[in-house]
């Protein structure tokens, strides 16, 4: 019979619109700081956005700048953090032993948007269409950017999984340690997508774009009166290895465990969630951990500040969950907006602190609560201290009804 590894978090690396390494990050959480500001936007003028401002020279020259995509600069800015973090240096590794795993929403479309409004400019001549445009717009751009910047030998590609790419990309990394691939993943999500008019677009088309006369009031999940979504920008990666190869090199740090994971398919609307569904795969990777609802102590929601979205998931966690007492749930969508493929590995990122400081970070904006949305134990204003936590579920769903939930549990020896 198969025997799981355990496999561990030992690196952590993100850029997000409130901060550009856990500390700052996690601060702005237990602060109830917003990042999320009015942007301009070809063709639309004012939207508001999540964005975020990090070093980007750090680890890239400009003479790479100019080849690469946004998308790129912030996988290899969090794929170097994370690394530092883990105390790892490429030079002293076998890098055709690392993989790099990395889930968008998806990729290409700045890129052209840019290249069709630069020929624009110049009665659509094509001959001014840069010749960089097919290596940017390849799926795979993120993570082979990050593998261009390190030297890395080893396996990389992108996972196409809409806003549910940021846990896929970290289950991806779970099951290539599982089946010795690589002895380190690289792995979680990206997102550049407040550089491509066309989703701000789409989003207004669908009634769905966020708005108030308060950028930072524009995001807030499961109030009454929310109305839409808040996109953003940003990115998460992890280190992650087995903890026996973790031990063995004596890591500084291991922040968690990967315990569980599901992913399933709504297969009932383009764009409308299914509760049903949802829950199945909540339940799903309650089983795969082996655990029970009541075990879980943060539930971190998916909810984006879309009507129906938001209804359809406390429905869902009210199926799974209206049991247990000892389940908090909480949100970090109203801080930051919705980053889309980065959105769940920034959010699991948010509160794996908690295993140490016991602390939930709570909702943003959370001032009416939908009676729609009404869940047990919602922290909604003001952080929650609990005496101890042990487990994290993390909530990603995304269009085409693709659903996922990841289990980490505290580590324990």
């Amino acid at each position: 019979m198969f025997e799981r590894k355990r496999i561990v978090i030992t690196g952590v690396g993100l850029t997000a619109p409130t901060g550009n390494n856990l500390d700052e990050f996690r601060m702005s959480l237990l602060e109830g700081k917003s990042g999320v500001k009015d942007f301009e936007t070809r063709y639309m003028g004012r939207v508001v956005a999540g964005i975020c401002d990090f070093e980007i020279l750090r680890y890239q020259k400009k003479k790479e700048l100019r080849k690469g995509t946004r998308a790129g600069s912030i996988s290899i800015y969090c794929a170097n953090e994370a690394l530092n973090d883990a105390s790892l240096d490429c030079a002293f590794e076998d890098t055709s032993r690392i993989g790099v795993y990395i889930g968008t929403t998806e990729h290409g479309n700045v890129e052209t948007e840019n290249e069709i409004y630069n020929i624009s400019q110049y009665g659509y001549d094509t001959q001014f269409w840069t010749h960089h445009h097919n290596p940017r717009t390849v799926s795979n751009n993120p993570a082979g950017e990050v593998t261009l910047n390190l030297k890395i030998k080893g396996p990389h590609y992108c996972i196409g999984a809409a806003c549910a790419a940021g846990n896929l990309g970290l289950v991806q990394g779970y099951q290539m340690l599982q089946l010795e691939e690589v002895d380190y993943a690289i792995a979680g999500g990206v997102s550049e997508s407040i550089h491509t008019f066309g989703i701000f677009a789409g989003f207004k088309s669908q009634v769905a774009l966020g708005t108030h006369e308060n950028p930072e009031k524009v995001s807030r999940p499961f109030d009454r009166d929310r109305n839409g979504i808040v996109v953003s920008e940003g990115g998460c990666l992890y280190v992650l290895e087995t903890l026996e190869h973790a031990l063995n090199r004596g890591a500084d740090k291991i922040y968690g465990e990967i315990v569980g994971y599901a992913n399933n398919s709504d297969a009932v609307d383009f764009v409308l969630p299914d509760a049903d569904t949802q829950a199945v795969c909540m339940r799903k990777s309650l089983d795969f951990a082996g655990i029970h609802p009541e075990d879980i102590d943060i539930l971190n929601s998916h909810a984006t500040s879309t009507p129906m979205g938001d209804q359809q998931e406390a429905k869902a966690i009210n199926a799974v969950f209206s049991g247990s007492d000892s389940t908090f749930v909480n949100n970090t969508k109203g801080f930051i907006g919705h980053a889309m493929g980065a959105a769940g590995a920034l959010e699991l990122a948010g509160n794996l602190p908690a295993f140490d400081d016991n602390i939930i970070h709570p909702f943003l904006n959370l001032d009416n609560l939908d009676p729609e949305c009404k869940i047990k134990n919602i922290v909604d204003k003001e952080p929650v201290e609990r005496e101890n936590i042990t487990y994290i579920m993390n909530n990603s769903f995304g269009m085409l009804g693709i659903n996922s939930c990841l289990i980490v549990k505290k580590y324990l020896e």
